[in-house]
């Protein structure tokens, strides 16, 4: 065999797979279609979207009692604001891609160029853009090839007017008005980019609420604070067609409502990158473009493993990066990595939503006995401080053994306050650990403990008979 193993795709769960079998001391090798390694983690999703929402996020924040100078003082209109934070952004992508090509030339892992597919289960065929091709074995082969945004045959995508969630990052131009189609992840950050950046943005989305599975008044946060932006909902209404019109778009729901916008946004899914692998013919069972796997993240086929987003959800990369270390870790020494069993969610709109474990809902559902406890930004010093009046943190208690069952937050620094929640929850603890605990002053933090205070102002309360 020429590798150890070989990894198809440098984003973030190949990466880790990567590294993990270097420090194991196997010859692995990572095969890249693209020009540039990162896969969509790097370059057309998650860090790209992540750094224009910084600069549209100090946008926001900017009129805070004149305490935030957030731009260069020659950025005099809303053009520029978009060209600064394309600037921020390519400087980003440029910086983390050189760090990951220095850590896996340091880690003696091979970079392979070119378009991989199987030819049988233990051999990969590359065609690399110069027209070469040639056949590479392993024992051990790991699919990281990601997902793509989902692109209708119905939807007129021009790369220009009309968008999918690749393409908007590559404006250079802020329109004056943008439609987005989808109630996501994905829609809702676009969402809070383009209102903050000064954009006018109107939301059509199937669902009663946006991000329909997060706990109501948590979503409530959000909402509150797009309607602020001057963004405008039409929700439970469904596209009937979208077209191109002179320099903008038109689009019609089937109840009727019409809409004329420079741009539109369609931000509903993201699809498998599946279908070039061949994976026929190495006997690998797939189910609609996502491959199937087990706990070890095998795929019918023992020694091929897949892991990140074409596995489908959760479809993030934490868990993905944690998937590519397992899959290693399992194939090599047989030893399983058990992943934590609550994973943290964060959803980077601004305001940032994140949250750990179970819903009210889903609490209901499953008949568990609970209590609910709240603490506001605004009843904290540092709410106070930083001006976020409209923050909420809450914690979902099992009222019986006192174990935290959810923790839920919107607000500044939620995706980092909420790892406290999910140790907690990971570490069994309960309440009583949160209200026992000291947190600095003043701190954000602090709002585990005030919620925690309200539980067990509840869970102390005479119980009816």
């Amino acid at each position: 065999m020429d590798y150890d193993v070989l990894i198809i795709g440098s984003g973030p769960a190949g990466q880790q797979a990567a590294w993990q079998a270097a420090r194991m001391g196997k010859r692995a090798a990572i095969i890249e279609r693209k020009p540039k390694i990162g896969g969509a983690g790097l370059q057309t999703g998650t860090i790209p979207s992540k750094a224009l929402r910084e600069v549209a996020y100090l946008v926001s924040r900017s009129g805070f009692g004149g305490m935030r100078q957030t731009l260069a003082p020659d950025v005099r209109s809303r053009h520029g604001l978009l060209a600064d934070a394309v600037q921020r952004k390519e400087m980003v992508i440029a910086q983390q891609e050189s760090v990951i090509m220095q850590r896996l030339l340091r880690s003696g892992v091979a970079l392979i160029p070119g378009e991989a597919s199987f030819a049988d289960a233990h051999t990969i065929h590359i065609a690399d853009s110069s027209g070469e091709k040639r056949n590479i074995s392993a024992n051990v082969i790991v699919l990281a090839t990601g997902s793509r945004p989902r692109r209708p045959s119905s939807v007129p995508f021009d790369k220009k007017t009309v968008l999918d969630s690749t393409s908007i990052l590559n404006l250079r131009h802020l329109p004056e008005s943008l439609l987005v189609v989808g109630g996501g992840v994905i829609a809702c950050e676009f969402v809070s980019i383009f209102a903050a950046l000064g954009v006018n943005v109107c939301v059509v989305d199937s669902h009663v609420q946006l991000l329909t599975y997060l706990s109501e008044d948590v979503v409530g946060v959000l909402a509150d604070s797009f309607l602020r932006m001057g963004v405008t909902f039409h929700m439970q209404e469904r596209i009937a067609e979208i077209r191109r019109e002179g320099k903008g778009t038109f689009t019609l729901l089937e109840s009727g409502k019409q809409f004329r916008t420079d741009a539109v946004l369609y931000a509903q899914g993201r699809e498998p990158n599946s279908e070039k692998l061949q994976v026929s013919n190495a006997g690998i069972i797939v189910e609609n473009g996502w491959i199937e796997v087990n706990r070890q993240f095998q795929t019918s086929v023992p020694h091929v493993f897949a892991v990140g987003d074409l596995i489908g959800r959760p479809a993030l990369a934490s868990t993905g990066m944690e998937q590519g270390r397992a899959a290693v870790l399992y194939a090599f020494g047989g030893k399983e990595h058990i992943l934590a069993e609550n994973q943290p969610m964060a959803v980077y709109t601004i305001p940032e939503i994140s949250y750990v474990g179970k819903t009210e809902k889903e609490a209901q559902r499953e008949n568990i006995p609970y209590v609910v406890g709240r603490a506001y930004f605004k009843d904290s010093a540092r709410g106070q401080i930083i001006g976020d009046g409209q923050g909420l943190l809450k914690l979902v208690v099992d009222s019986e053994n006192e174990k935290l069952l959810g923790v839920h937050i919107a607000g500044e620094q939620a995706s980092e306050l909420i790892h406290i929640g999910q140790l907690v929850m990971n570490l069994n603890g309960t309440v009583r650990d949160l209200v026992s605990n000291v947190f600095n002053y003043p701190t954000l933090a602090e709002c585990y403990k005030l919620a925690a205070l309200d539980c067990l102002h509840q869970l102390e309360q005479p119980k009816e008979v």
